[in-house]
């Protein structure tokens, strides 16, 4: 067995984190002599108990190869510690994964990178905030990295996107079950251009308990971390305070003092955190000497234009402002049934008039 293959099986088991497989291998020296080693042995071990040593004994080759072949078909690359390629940034904080499940391909100048979080149900303020940053970021060569999840996560990956830069997607699940569902084609499209990252075994679910692992590796990947909006218990609080351990700096976007999606901002501020309001913020701050531009995409300007004399389309559209409007309530102002409001906003979309928020709301586009 080789020591991928080892360490492939040992990241299987989902109770052996980083810090357990470093105390394993001072007692056993490799990978492939935990998997050879009896029970009894392997409990002599702290922090290995009787059921973390039964499930290592009992680990089956076959559940190797079929996760190693899957990972092939997906053409997903696996990364341990050992290679090159695993990132420089993610390698010295006190506990990188012990494997990475990579879709895209990762670069040298990835390590010049920013992580960008906040709040899954985002105000259209926020969302369009981390867009400005990303983009801006990006267009002085820094790669974005931030978890994919809805609301400030995707709006900082369509960003970079949107600069021609590099982005790269820290997912809480395997690759079998991209979460959220609906993001499937933004996993696809980070991949082309910039890298989809997971520990996770390639089957694993979008668990709860897998998101606050997953947050350690954005702050790892990245040489600082801007907060654009949380709540009180928001995941991107937990992103910020791994920022701190692992040494990143943190920056936080301040906001109203009565939004609840600005509280967890505006407490990382008081607490220690830097203020941003531009860009030149974060720079000065990082005082790193990139020169690079990325080269953006040139594309060509649609002469996109609402139909008015469609009159449904123009029904719907007179009812959407630059305040955000729930689809029910649409429903309820129109007396139009929801399928059918549904394709009226889509094309409205396509066409760039209108732009869907979190939670089913939508507001006008500002393009």
């Amino acid at each position: 067995m080789t020591n991928l293959e080892a360490l492939v099986g040992l990241n299987l088991i989902l109770d052996i984190g980083s810090i357990r497989l470093k105390k394993l291998l001072e007692f056993f020296d490799t990978p492939e002599n935990i998997l050879k080693a009896a029970p009894n042995k392997l409990i002599a071990v702290s922090g290995i108990g009787e059921k973390i040593a039964q499930k290592i004994h009992s680990l089956n080759k076959d559940d190797i190869d079929k996760e190693l072949m899957l990972a092939r078909k997906l053409d997903i690359e696996i990364l341990t510690l050992e290679d090159k390629d695993y990132p420089e940034n993610l390698k010295n904080i006190p506990d990188p994964p012990i494997v990475l499940y990579v879709k895209g391909k990762l670069k040298q100048e990835d390590k010049y990178s920013i992580g960008i979080v906040g709040s899954r149900r985002a105000s259209f303020y926020g969302l369009t905030k981390a867009e400005e940053f990303a983009f801006a970021l990006a267009d002085k060569g820094f790669t974005i990295v931030s978890g994919m999840a809805r609301g400030i996560d995707s709006s900082s990956h369509r960003g970079a996107l949107k600069r021609g830069g590099r982005t790269i997607a820290v997912i809480g699940s395997g690759f079998q079950c991209i979460y959220p569902p609906e993001n499937q084609e933004l996993a696809e499209e980070i991949s082309r251009s910039g890298v989809v990252i997971s520990e996770f075994p390639i089957d694993t679910l979008p668990l709860k308990q897998n998101f606050p692992r997953r947050n350690r590796v954005i702050s790892g990947l990245s040489l600082g971390l801007l907060v654009v909006e949380a709540a009180r218990n928001s995941g991107a609080l937990i992103t910020a305070d791994f920022a701190l351990e692992q040494g990143r700096d943190v920056f936080a976007l301040p906001g109203k003092v009565d939004a609840h999606t600005s509280f967890g901002t505006n407490e990382l501020i008081k607490q220690g955190a830097k203020l941003v309001s531009c860009l030149d913020d974060i720079l000065e701050e990082l005082n790193i000497p990139i020169t690079k531009v990325c080269q953006a995409e040139e594309r060509p300007q649609e002469n996109l234009k609402f139909d008015s004399g469609h009159t449904e389309e123009s029904l719907v559209y007179g009812l959407i402002s630059d305040q955000s409007i729930q689809l029910d309530e649409i429903a309820e102002k129109t007396n139009l049934d929801i399928p059918r409001i549904s394709g009226i906003l889509l094309k409205l979309q396509m066409k760039r008039l209108v732009q869907q928020l979190p939670g089913k709301q939508f507001i006008r586009s500002q393009a």
